[in-house]
């Protein structure tokens, strides 16, 4: 049983704060001595987030003219990002850049190599200084090039909360001239009143581990913050997620399965355990007990049966933010000197086969609002 109380669903353009060198070029250039730019990834392990970050940047690129115009096979694992590196290593056609073949680096979440192992790597290979600009996809990634020991210009994509996690200093202000990290101070917030807004729970539920960058990689401040505003309870399960991946997820399950029966409503973070392969049994408790669900991590969540999140389409402002970013530092621009917060506008993503399931009936204005509308709950395809 589920009531509307207002969805209120503010139509605000993407937007960012201007910084110091806004202004610069964009226009696409070549290295002083004629060469290509050569870019380089890291990243602490697969998460779908991020190659749907990835290719939304390169599509900027695209769109500024630093590189052809290119396609993306769909079946590219979606949680393999060493796929869609290979790919762009293989295929992009560009005078200006490069996605060099020898940069790539994922911590498979600690299995192989281990954290300190691969940092180490990675800050041995930049220290060459055959690497122009460096990618670091999530928190774990960003953290590890923070750092007084990296000079090569690097760009934080795809963390959940790169000031609370200690990579920048300051939503002004990143701390080394190297770095820059988007931030969107009120993504969480916004989020969680509007799955409230929809939904009217009065007990919701979330997973994360009882730990500094567990919490923040849960946003946990922003949901107590609108619970309580709201008047709502938040119901936690702690467990280990900052693990590899198969233990992750029986950790993330068995808190899935605890909450099902106590909460009306389930805040799905990011985190090790949220693996796409692994939903149908990541979501079958909260079918079992009609629990409407929401993912922070966004709308492929939902294609694979989440209830609700917000639209991919949000990837492409994002991803249009990230390559202006690195065509300006590219251009001469300090990477400290860019802006950082960018607020993505809000679209929203609804899973009409979950909404069925768990007896939850659309109000008209929510599909009027959602900008993807998702009829069948997909299943993805087990890594090769």
């Amino acid at each position: 049983m589920f009531c509307l109380v207002v969805l209120l669903v503010p139509l605000l353009a993407a937007g960012a704060a201007a910084g110091e060198h806004d202004d610069l070029s964009i226009t696409p250039i070549t290295r002083p001595d004629g060469g290509k730019w050569r870019i380089g990834y890291l990243e602490g392990g697969p998460y779908s987030q991020y190659p749907a970050t990835l290719v939304a940047t390169v599509k900027g690129l695209a769109d500024l003219g630093w590189l052809a115009p290119m396609d993306f096979p769909e079946n590219i694992d979606p949680e393999n990002s060493g796929e869609l590196w290979t790919h762009l290593v293989q295929n992009v056609e560009s005078e200006y850049i490069e996605f060099a073949p020898d940069a790539f680096w994922t911590g498979n979440w600690d299995e192989d190599p281990p954290r300190e192992a691969l940092r180490e790597e990675v800050l041995e290979h930049l220290q060459r200084g055959d690497i122009d600009l460096m990618i670091a996809m999530g928190t774990w990634a960003g953290q590890d090039l923070a750092t007084a020991d990296v000079s090569t210009p690097t760009v934080v994509l795809s963390s959940s909360d790169p000031l609370g996690s200690g990579i920048v200093a300051s939503e002004d202000d990143s701390g080394f001239d190297h770095l820059h990290a988007r931030l969107d101070p009120t993504r969480y917030l916004r989020q969680v009143r509007l799955f409230n807004d929809i939904i009217g729970f009065r007990k919701l539920g979330i997973v994360y581990e009882d730990s500094v960058t567990g919490r923040t990689y849960a946003a946990l401040a922003d949901v107590q913050k609108v619970a309580e505003e709201r008047g709502f309870e938040v119901v936690p399960c702690t467990t280990r997620l900052d693990v590899h991946s198969g233990e992750a997820f029986r950790n993330l399950l068995a808190c899935h399965e605890e909450l099902a029966p106590a909460v009306d409503a389930m805040y799905l973070t990011e985190n090790n355990g949220m693996q796409l392969t692994r939903f149908p049994e990541l979501l079958a408790p909260f079918f079992e007990y009609d629990v409407p669900t929401f993912s922070m991590a966004g709308s492929d969540e939902v294609r694979h049966g989440v209830l609700l999140s917000i639209a991919q389409a949000g990837f492409k402002y994002v991803g249009d933010f990230h390559a202006k970013t690195i065509a300006k530092i590219l251009g001469g621009a300090s990477p400290r000197t860019l802006t950082q917060v960018f607020e993505a506008p809000p679209k929203i993503a609804i899973n009409l086969k979950t909404a069925e399931r768990i007896g939850f009936d659309p109000p008209v204005d929510i599909l009027l609002a959602a900008d993807e509308i998702y009829e069948d709950i997909e299943t993805a395809a087990p890594a090769q």
